[in-house]
């Protein structure tokens, strides 16, 4: 069966069951750790994680799939152009270069730099799993069509190809640390073959962890007239993990960070909020809360306090870490209006 060959979608299909294909008409852009793509960077955040960038949906609907190669979206630069093609033995690359000249250059491969250990995930076969599923091996992409075919016994299906260690991005150059190959076009590089041998892995096992080591994270917040936004500064919460849980007088949430650690708290807000209009939102270096306040009063602090805090006026600061800018009139509830009388 052929596979679609536009950039976000990779489905198998047929033409005798078409269906329509969603995908990036742009290309891909990295830059300084972020990745995105160019035609619907507006639409969906940058992220960090190749397997987040991976799982971006696509911005364009067409009514076909195609196996048909694929233009590239922009013109390739001058005449030094370079493609890169596999390591030598030697231990140097060989780049050649697109001009007329067919002038060739050699340059020495940057050193690849490997994990001391790759713990590896394993395919729980008591786990039943969906027809369609895609092997979540990196490099492989095998579709899952029934546990005889592809999960147990030794056959064909049963084989997957693939990269154990994580993609890398280094000066224009993208492969995988686990092997020696590095292109420049970011086709050739979905195009990289596996370098192991293994099972697929369509349902990986629950590893049973060590006691999370308890520990706390910087909390900063700024409002808005009708919302308060809170900043949890947890890098790289296990977003399958953690919890978040609004409720109309508090928030509690318990991440789960690398290294066995997590951050659990209970915060009372400081004033009343909408659990269904609220909403969070994962990012490489923090987690994002996004409160929507019952009323239009200024919240002076986020955590309700335990003590009188004396004649504080509840007020839109216009500085400050973290009181809301930009607001320059004063805004009370029904309470603190009659404290100014």
């Amino acid at each position: 069966m052929p596979r679609c060959t536009r950039k976000g979608c990779g489905r198998d299909f047929s033409d005798e069951t078409p269906e329509s294909c969603t995908f990036h008409p742009g290309a891909p852009v990295f830059h300084e750790g972020l990745k995105s793509w160019s035609c619907c960077s507006e639409v969906y955040k940058p992220v960090l994680e190749f397997d987040e960038f991976m799982k971006i949906p696509g911005c364009t609907q067409t009514e076909r799939h195609t196996n048909e190669a694929q233009k590239v979206e922009a013109p390739k630069p001058a005449a030094t152009t370079l493609t890169m093609t596999e390591a030598r033995s030697d231990g140097k690359e060989v780049y050649s270069s697109s001009s007329s000249q067919n002038q060739r250059i050699e340059a020495v491969a940057p050193a690849v730099v490997r994990p001391t250990v790759i713990e590896e995930e394993e395919d729980d076969l008591n786990t039943p799993v969906s027809v369609g599923t895609a092997c979540k091996h990196k490099g492989c992409g095998v579709l899952f069509v029934s546990d005889e075919l592809n999960r147990t016994g030794d056959g064909e299906g049963t084989m997957c190809t693939y990269h154990p260690s994580p993609p890398i991005f280094r000066e224009g150059s993208k492969g995988y640390l686990c092997c020696k190959r590095r292109v420049l076009e970011f086709d050739e590089f979905l195009k990289i073959e596996g370098c192991k041998t293994g099972r697929h892995l369509f349902a990986p096992k629950e590893v049973e962890t060590e006691a999370a080591q308890m520990t706390t994270c910087r909390i900063d917040h700024y409002q808005t007239v009708d919302r308060v936004h809170v900043s949890i500064f947890a890098k790289q919460a296990d977003k399958e993990r953690s919890q978040i849980k609004f409720e109309e007088t508090q928030i509690s949430f318990d991440l789960y960070l690398p290294g066995s650690k997590r951050f659990a708290k209970t915060v009372d807000l400081f004033g009343p909020i909408d659990p269904t209009a609220s909403s969070f939102t994962f990012f490489g270096t923090k987690v994002e809360l996004n409160l929507k306040k019952q009323d239009t009063r200024s919240w002076t602090i986020l955590e309700r306090a335990t003590q009188d805090l004396g004649n504080i006026s509840l007020t839109f600061g216009v500085g400050g870490r973290t009181g809301t800018i930009g607001a320059k009139e004063i805004v009370l509830d029904e309470t603190n209006k009659a404290k100014m009388l």
